[in-house]
């Protein structure tokens, strides 16, 4: 058995060899032939590379495998996730004991470390097993898989998935599914971040109790609304749904029986500018990362109790409050989403609604002072890696959370630009 290095020494040459030939060289007919043996030899690559992470293993100081490998490979930390969950499901396992289990998608498997299927064939192979009511038995699914497989060798992705509609209509040709088929379904996610006109979309899968409280919520304050001289209620149905969801969180927010989250009432946290907000202009930034035109957070100020946070848009001043107990103050919070506005570590997506506060310098129990100059956010995941793993960090100069990994973790230090993007941008000052 070669060492891995001399096989990647030797891939690179091939690509190098590859990238140098001329396929126009070839008849046109074969040229398509060229193209599939490529294909098939990119996807095997894939599998391989699959296959090695399963072999990958946390050690001291090193964070979750799909963050490190997010890192490293400079993709999205989701499809680090991806790549993981498909290792799992598609590679050969081990016990603990040595023996060789078959992964839970072994025919699959098999096409794919053949180099026969693509991503999106596997993507469909998943999804019907996700959608697959309980009650459908081992040796059925067994077969199905089977199936699936087989097809997905000589088939497109879209038409795999035709085949896999009818296969699962054969497995389940009442559409019988239990309480806990619909439940495991259910879920509400906001598709991507925000558009550039500031507007959002996000995915509803209500299970019937959700559905049956919304239709009676909508029918009355989705109802067409005609103004007091009597005028029509121009707004269109979704408009007019839309509306009164909002209305139904507004009369939420704040309210005391919700208790707090994170030391909080449960409202909604802004910080902006001196200057945005005297020109009535401009953006401010919740805590939950989403930007709000200024309007609409004066609109928001009038009738709800929210927090908003003002700093100095030329020197970044907020407000001094040192306390000499451990748990940040409520005031101190809101300074800290309002600067910070999510987790400080390099490259984490959490907003300021989930992160903890963080001692940057020293922690309390190492006898840290609860000082705003000293403090940071940071999700439970990064403040563990902290206090367990051998990470440290450290304010800079101009207020920024540094990170600095232990020496055999391959990342690399830094801060995060994620939730202020407006660093990515420096102005004409900052340029000289």
């Amino acid at each position: 058995m070669g060492s891995i290095s001399e096989a990647l020494d030797a891939l690179d040459a091939a690509v190098e060899l590859l990238g140098a030939t001329d396929i126009e060289g070839l008849p046109a007919p074969q040229r398509f032939a060229a193209i599939e043996r490529l294909e098939s030899a990119v996807r095997r690559q894939v599998a391989i590379s699959h296959e090695q992470l399963t072999h990958l293993e946390r050690y001291e100081g090193c964070p979750p495998l799909p963050t490190v490998l997010a890192d490293v490979l400079r993709i999205s930390r989701a499809a680090a996730k991806r790549r993981v969950r498909d290792a799992e499901q598609l590679t050969p396992r081990t016990t603990l004991t040595g023996e060789a289990l078959s992964p839970p998608l072994p025919a699959t498997g098999k096409a794919w470390e053949a180099g026969l299927l693509d991503g999106e064939h596997v993507r469909v192979i998943q999804r019907f097993f996700r959608d697959l009511p309980a009650h459908v038995g081992p040796v059925e699914i067994e077969k199905a898989e089977r199936t699936l497989a087989e097809h997905a060798h000589t088939m497109r992705p879209d038409q795999l998935e035709k085949i896999a509609d009818r296969l699962a209509t054969h497995l389940n040709p009442d559409g019988r599914y239990s309480e806990e088929d619909r439940a495991r379904k259910r879920g509400f996610v906001w598709c991507g971040g925000q558009r550039s006109d500031g507007m959002s979309v996000g995915r509803l899968v209500a299970d019937p109790e959700l559905r049956s409280m919304l239709d009676a919520w909508l029918a009355k304050f989705a109802a067409p609304q005609p103004d007091p001289d009597g005028a029509d209620d121009l707004r269109t149905h979704a408009q007019r749904q839309h509306d009164a969801l909002a209305d139904l969180v507004r009369r939420r927010l704040g309210d005391p029986k919700l208790g707090q989250h994170n030391g909080l009432p449960v409202t909604v946290i802004v910080s902006t500018t001196l200057q945005d907000l005297q020109a009535g202009a401009g953006h401010a930034v919740t805590a939950g990362g989403t930007l709000l035109p200024i309007t609409d957070l004066i609109r928001m100020a009038t009738p709800a109790n929210h927090y908003l946070a003002v700093f100095d848009g030329v020197t970044g001043q907020s407000l001094w409050l040192g306390r000499s107990k451990r748990l940040a103050s409520a005031d101190q919070r809101i300074m800290l989403l309002a600067k910070y506005r999510g987790c400080t570590a390099p490259g984490c997506t959490v907003n300021g609604y989930n992160s903890q506060v963080h001692h940057a310098t020293k922690d309390w129990k190492h006898g840290g002072n609860t000082d705003i100059d000293d403090l940071t956010l940071a999700c439970k995941c990064d403040n563990l890696l902290v206090e367990n793993d051998g990470w440290t960090t450290h304010q800079l100069p101009d207020g920024q959370t540094h990170w600095t990994p232990p020496p055999d973790v391959p990342m690399r230090g830094s801060t995060n630009d994620y939730h202020h993007p407006e660093r990515l941008f420096p102005n004409d000052d900052e340029k000289d």
